[in-house]
């Protein structure tokens, strides 16, 4: 077969491709198919889109009035969070003023003593501490303990007969953690 005669057989199978291809479509349309029941099919359903579509937008707008409604109930419930987050320890801490109000007129009386002062003033600050503890403060007092730089500040070194180098010997004042981490770290003396 020539080069010729192929590219006409080809040609051929081309027409007949595309009526093929006709017939189908004439099989799958619907034999009573009226081109004016085809508009009002049509018009229906563009009423059903556009009532579709316009139920979908109204929940849309809800849902994004919701999402607004919640960022601006979660923005009140942190705001109300950070404002009043001191509450119940400020509640804790009431009694103790109360206790240093006492004192102070008691103090203030013609029969205190000095005893009786330093014994309500004991009890104050074991009140204080008490509710510092509960909060998770805890005083660090590191007193014959190893120096621990990550706990201690040394602000001098002593020989001590008797004692290990690198052994707080004095604290000059009590460092603190809060729930385990540092505030302040303790000010010491250590033994070289």
């Amino acid at each position: 077969m020539s080069t010729d005669q192929s590219s006409l057989d080809t040609d051929e199978e081309q027409p007949v491709a595309a009526e093929e291809q006709e017939k189908q479509l004439d099989d799958e349309m619907p034999e009573n198919a009226d081109p004016i029941e085809e508009d009002g099919s049509l018009e229906q359903q563009l009423e059903k889109a556009q009532a579709t579509i316009k139920e979908y937008w109204d929940q849309v707008m809800r849902l994004r009035a919701e999402i607004e409604n919640n960022r601006k109930r979660a923005g009140r419930d942190v705001e109300n969070a950070h404002k009043y987050a001191l509450k119940s320890f400020v509640e804790s801490l009431l009694p103790i003023i109360d206790s240093m109000e006492m004192g102070q007129v008691a103090a203030e009386a013609d029969n205190a003593t000095l005893e009786s002062i330093r014994e309500g003033t004991e009890l104050t600050m074991d009140m204080f501490i008490q509710v510092l503890q509960k909060s998770g403060l805890e005083p660090i007092d590191p007193v014959g303990e190893k120096f621990d730089p990550e706990r201690h500040q040394a602000i001098s070194m002593i020989k001590v007969k008797g004692s290990e180098s690198n052994i707080v010997v004095e604290v000059m004042q009590k460092g603190f953690a809060l729930n385990e981490r540092l505030i302040r770290p303790a000010m010491v003396v250590v033994a070289k």
